[in-house]
């Protein structure tokens, strides 16, 4: 095991500038979907890397601030909720990664991305399923975009109080899906999404 692989996982480059990236928010009905990209330090490395999801929310913190301190370098974007309802949410994670890779300084020379897709860019890339759990730079782009993505959904709940996003993040749980029918369709819902657009066609035929 090194610093830059975990486990049986390796890959044809061994350099330093190696990022990963990773997203969050594919799955919601409201807000955007955040991605991360993270080049990793070998000399700073940070114990404890592994699928944001795993993590308790004190741990995620714990260890962003460790990736941000520590990481030769590291950014987030996003793809904004309209954007999802455009091109849909694969074509939209796909971008917000694109640009969460085209922020990084220095630009890395290869790319590790979660899941068996990449987006259509210039860079030495492979995708790596369940590379969260497998790809410490992965990890550490999961925990960024996890830990943004939860505070912006935790901000929601004041701006709009009573649909429980603090608690459910956006994910259609059935207080989420309760909410939408008491209180309706918000700016910041997915209006291409089969709950959001199924009330909203219910609506329009009362």
């Amino acid at each position: 095991m090194t610093d830059l692989f975990r486990g049986s996982f390796d890959t044809a480059f061994h350099g330093v500038k190696l990022a990963g990236v990773d997203e969050v928010g594919r799955g919601p009905l409201a807000g955007d979907v955040v991605a991360a990209a993270v080049i990793l330090d070998p000399a700073r490395p940070i114990p404890g890397l592994r699928d944001s999801k795993k993590l308790s929310a004190k741990r995620r913190e714990e260890l962003a601030a460790q990736i941000r301190e520590r990481a030769l370098a590291w950014s987030l974007a996003r793809s904004s909720v309209a954007e999802i309802d455009e091109i849909n949410i694969l074509q939209a994670s796909l971008l917000a990664m694109h640009r969460a890779v085209q922020g990084l300084t220095p630009q890395p020379a290869y790319v590790l991305v979660d899941g068996n897709r990449l987006p259509q860019w210039p860079y030495p890339s492979e995708p790596v399923i369940r590379g969260d759990d497998r790809v410490p730079a992965i990890a550490a782009a999961s925990i960024l975009a996890k830990v943004q993505r939860d505070s912006e959904l935790i901000a929601l709940e004041e701006q709009y109080p009573g649909y429980g996003f603090a608690r459910h993040k956006g994910y259609p749980t059935a207080l989420h899906l309760q909410a939408l029918r008491d209180l309706g369709v918000t700016p910041v819902h997915r209006r291409s999404f089969a709950p959001v657009k199924n009330l909203l066609a219910q609506s329009l035929s009362e």
